[in-house]
């Protein structure tokens, strides 16, 4: 807790970060203004609450993948949070005043899974109270069908933050660690379209999703496909002009077992950084 307490005394004395997460969890908030979107053109009339998103268990797989697009508000705060303890010598200091490597990044990270246990917890009572005013279905085997999504959902910020600390640690500015991470998704971005073109040509019984999944970003976003291609009416569409499509939607194993390898593999560097280099 002692460690908790001084990351969380950082982060309320940092006018910044403060701004960054009440924006976070605000943003978050503000999905329940879905809800009252209406469209009304003529004859047409379109109320978004009526198309069966807020229906359970439906529900958990689209907010979770919704919410999570937000993460990159947190991402900001974590590496100007571990940039300005080089640029301010507060890492220095703190090793000085007695504190260990091994503890200044246990602080972070009990600050990252504090941030991510919050936010899951708040998409969880938001969803329940979303789903308990709109959906169609309210019996308890269908309410809590889908939950698992809000374990990818917690995974997925875990793993995404934990790369974004690796980052910071590594780069320590915090403006050249994020354009490395927009770099990172250029990167991956690029090489999937490479695999896609040339890897069917010399390894013909390997897909480039078998491969490409194995990515560190893709492995986080395999965690909670698209929700919108399941929707009904989108299924609908697709059946009536003869493009109809099945696709896995569920929250493998293999998936959460990757992202944590990812997620264990970001934090031994980290330390390993921290143990080696001369602050």
């Amino acid at each position: 807790m002692r460690l908790l307490y001084i990351e969380l005394y950082k982060l309320g004395h940092n006018t910044i970060s403060k701004l960054l997460i009440f924006g976070y969890f605000l943003l978050i908030l503000s999905i329940s203004i879905l809800s009252t979107i209406k469209i009304e053109f003529g004859p047409i009339k379109f109320y978004l609450a009526e198309q069966g998103i807020f229906n359970f268990p439906y529900i958990w797989h689209f907010n979770t993948f919704i919410i999570a697009l937000f993460k990159v508000f947190f991402a900001v705060i974590i590496v100007a949070m571990v940039g300005n303890e080089y640029s301010n010598r507060t890492l220095k200091q703190n090793l000085i005043d007695g504190l260990s490597k091994g503890e200044f990044l246990r602080s972070k990270l009990y600050a990252i899974i504090a941030f991510v246990t919050v936010s899951t917890l708040l998409v969880f009572i938001i969803s329940l109270i979303l789903g308990g005013i709109y959906s169609d279905y309210t019996e308890w085997s269908i309410v809590f069908s889908d939950v698992e999504y809000l374990l990818a959902y917690a995974i997925k910020l875990f793993c995404f933050f934990t790369f974004c600390l690796l980052l910071s640690i590594l780069i320590k500015r915090a403006a050249f660690a994020l354009g490395f991470l927009a770099f990172w998704q250029f990167f991956e971005g690029i090489n999937f379209g490479l695999l896609n073109w040339k890897l069917e040509t010399y390894f013909p019984s390997i897909s480039v999703d078998q491969v490409f999944q194995f990515y560190p970003l893709n492995a986080m976003s395999n965690l909670i496909k698209e929700p919108f291609s399941r929707l009904s009416a989108i299924q609908n569409i697709a059946n009536e002009i003869g493009d109809g499509f099945t696709k896995d939607y569920s929250v493998t194993l293999l998936s959460i077992f990757i992202a944590l390898s990812w997620s264990a593999l970001f934090i031994f560097i980290s330390y390993q950084l921290l143990k080696r280099r001369d602050l």
